[in-house]
């Protein structure tokens, strides 16, 4: 399926959900991934993104992300129900040597709120989902590891086309803090077919400025069969609605 088709597809879907009674935006922290708004942002690591999303009607938006230096992007959709949030979305990913993967998936947010469940005031939220992804992991040929395949190779790197269906989970959670101040953390882990995994853990704090206005900082690190990354950002958010 094209990344045009694919675009096309889920913007019909999101239009086409229908609505649903939701708490009021207003009540939610800032960093709560159920919140349903308009918005402009941009991160800096060790590259710089833009960010954004556009809410549809108050229970639906549209999400997307784009690095201004590498060929990183991101898009998709979000429709919210009582319960939580369903999420689709796709995007690719580079790491070094020539690797990339580019991932096609739908997942949720659940707030353990909703099951009064807010341990110590942290607001939780399980995540879950289903991902295919496809792309092409680099092999160094001096491991041995490297399956017997007819492609040149970089540096002693050579890459090789993979493909995989599978599934993650993991949680997301909230802690207020005073001072306008949210501690943010993030963890999960991803599982799929021919031997495939990989997790994703993330630490940071955001600030609100005003109703309009957030900066955060944040620390990540990640590690599939395609690549590591591991960086330290900083990022700031406009919300127009």
């Amino acid at each position: 399926m094209s990344i045009k088709l694919t675009a096309k597809l889920i913007t019909a879907i999101v239009l086409a959900l229908p609505s649903y009674s939701t708490v009021a935006e207003d009540n939610k922290l800032s960093e709560d991934p159920t919140k349903v708004v308009t918005q402009l942002g941009a991160t800096y690591t060790d590259e710089v993104q833009i960010s954004g999303s556009l809410s549809l009607d108050p229970v639906r938006k549209l999400n997307a992300s784009i690095s201004l230096e590498s060929e990183e992007w991101r898009f998709g959709g979000s429709w919210l129900f009582d319960i939580g949030i369903v999420n689709f979305n796709f995007g690719k990913q580079s790491f070094d040597h020539g690797a990339e993967k580019t991932s096609y998936s739908v997942g949720t947010f659940m707030p353990l709120s909703y099951f009064d469940i807010e341990p110590m005031g942290w607001q939780i939220f399980a995540m879950g989902g289903y991902s295919h992804t496809e792309g092409d992991i680099a092999c160094e040929l001096d491991t041995n590891q490297c399956p017997i395949i007819d492609m040149p190779s970089t540096d002693g790197w050579v890459l090789v086309p993979n493909a995989t269906n599978g599934g993650y989970l993991g949680a997301f959670a909230l802690k207020p803090l005073a001072g306008n101040w949210t501690l943010i953390t993030a963890a999960a882990y991803s599982m799929g077919s021919d031997d495939y995994s990989g997790y994703f853990a993330a630490l940071g704090a955001s600030y609100q400025i005003d109703k309009q206005q957030k900066i955060k900082v944040f620390g990540a690190t990640q590690n599939n069969d395609y690549g590591s990354d591991q960086n330290l950002g900083i990022g700031y958010t406009y919300q127009l609605n």
